[in-house]
């Protein structure tokens, strides 16, 4: 832009539907979260990053003249759609455990049989940065196909100060390339390594270096925002995952919790003790843990697209959480074992279908919560002024179109800080 030259406004007109999730800046709780600000016969005004201002067409055009104008062509206009919980950065997919698990294999035996984690660790190893980042830019652009413009991604396939760095350095290049926002995770936690499983002794020694050693490396050199650790029976202990999110959040990082997957083992408890941002997963999560988080900021963030792939039953207690004042999100996990799926829309469907939330809810968790999941619901979320110009247009003429049409690619196009980020060819008829 030419020095002393403002930016040309942008009107985006013609939308059915401005879905705003307009309100606080803040994760929403019980009855708000039935409440996505569905507006119809408005337009939206961004001025650069920004957005303006949420108006009729003829007020807006009147305010900002010259502006440049998007038909949206009686689309749904949304907030860019948040994915706060993702392992984008892996090698190969396990397509073969999912036969593993149709012969009756579960999770922790696959695991026993050098399955799982463990080995897209021995694959992640093998690559090179430049294979990861290949790999990792494909994958985020079909994640950003869906609507997503905002994606945590997490390291936790290295399991080595070496390898989780170079995972956490792919991140911080994507991020720089791609026009999507994205936030980065360390994981380091994800799995005791096999080379630290023999003794008691060994596993201590692998905990004390996340401590000692890769947090502090981590926090140096500015590669993640969170950290995070997979609290679980067999994984690692509350107690463990209580050492290292304190050190974490000694060198300044925030912190995530893989918490309640698979067993009730206080992985909830201890997130809402710590202040996390965010608890994930909560499949199995207990009374006093729905008590707790309810009492805490800490957003409570479901992953049904988690336990459908896994053939589970079971979800998170999705009412409960909600009627308890526990603010929920939606995210999809996306990640090459348990859920290789890059479509934020579908995890709304099962919101809806498997989880019982309302439509509105399952927008709210999938933009405001999500934003509040990775600590930036005072910028992103919500179409509202002052806000990230972020948006999604949707090739649907209602909102609950948008769970509806499962499995779907509706997404016309993606704006992140006013500027295009995914177009498609799609026509809206």
């Amino acid at each position: 832009m030419t020095a002393g030259h403002a930016e040309r406004p942008t009107l985006f007109v013609n939308a059915s539907q401005v879905v705003t999730c307009a309100g606080p800046a803040r994760a929403r709780r019980g009855a708000e979260m039935n409440d996505a600000g569905v507006r119809t016969d408005v337009a939206v005004a961004v001025v650069g990053r920004e957005i303006a201002a949420v108006d009729s067409v003829s007020s807006l055009r009147h305010r900002f003249k010259n502006a440049h104008e998007v038909d949206c062509r009686q689309g749904v206009l949304t907030p860019g759609l948040i994915d706060s919980h993702t392992h984008a950065i892996f090698g190969r997919p396990r397509f073969d455990e999912q036969e593993m698990r149709a012969a009756g294999l579960d999770y922790m035996e696959i695991a026993r049989r050098g399955g799982g984690i463990h080995s897209s660790v021995r694959d992640l190893r093998a690559r090179s940065e430049e294979e990861l980042l290949d790999l990792g830019r494909a994958r985020l652009r079909r994640l950003a196909s869906f609507g997503t413009t905002t994606v945590e991604v997490k390291s936790g396939y290295g399991l080595t100060l070496e390898d989780e760095l170079k995972t956490l350095r792919v991140i911080a290049r994507l991020s720089a390339e791609l026009p999507l926002r994205v936030v980065a995770t360390f994981l380091g936690a994800h799995e005791i390594p096999l080379e630290h499983r023999g003794s008691p002794a060994a596993r201590r020694h692998y905990v004390d270096s996340l401590i000692n050693e890769m947090i502090p490396a981590v926090a140096a050199q500015r590669l993640a925002r969170f950290a995070d650790v997979f609290c679980e029976t067999g994984v690692y202990t509350v107690e463990e995952s209580r050492a290292i999110l304190t050190a974490a959040r000694g060198a300044g990082l925030l912190l995530k919790l893989h918490a309640d997957e698979l067993t009730s083992s206080g992985g909830a408890e201890l997130a809402a003790s710590l202040g996390a941002t965010s608890a994930d997963h909560l499949a199995a999560i207990s009374d006093d843990g729905i008590a707790a988080l309810a009492q805490s900021s800490t957003v409570a963030t479901l992953l049904p697209g988690t336990m459908l792939f896994l053939g589970k039953t079971k979800n998170a207690p999705a009412r409960r959480l909600i009627e308890s004042g526990v603010a929920v999100a939606l995210a999809t996990d996306f990640n090459p074992g348990t859920s290789p799926t890059p479509n934020l829309p579908l995890v709304l469907t099962l919101g809806v279908s498997q989880l019982r939330l309302s439509v509105a809810e399952a927008v709210v968790a999938a933009t405001v919560n999500g934003a509040s999941a990775l600590a930036l619901a005072d910028h992103v979320g919500q179409i509202a002024p002052g806000f990230s110009a972020d948006l999604a247009l949707f090739d649907i003429r209602d909102v609950r179109e948008l769970p509806y049409w499962y499995g779907d690619t509706r997404c016309v196009a993606t704006y992140v800080r006013g500027k295009p980020c995914y177009t498609s060819d799609l026509a809206i008829t």
